[in-house]
């Protein structure tokens, strides 16, 4: 068993935040781009959420 601590936890959410919000302004202003922050949003949404 794995335990991970409060502050990586909240880094996590805090990393995924931030990619959420630039993947959606890559989608209304550079559309063909949107692609690049997607796999880093996902990740840090899989790692905050405990999924690993």
């Amino acid at each position: 068993m794995e335990t991970t601590s409060k502050t990586s936890k909240a880094t996590d959410w805090l990393l995924f935040l931030v990619f959420a919000v630039l993947f959606f302004t890559f989608i209304v202003y550079v559309d063909e781009w949107f692609w690049v922050p997607m796999p880093f949003m996902l990740t840090y949404l899989v790692k905050a959420l405990n999924v690993i």
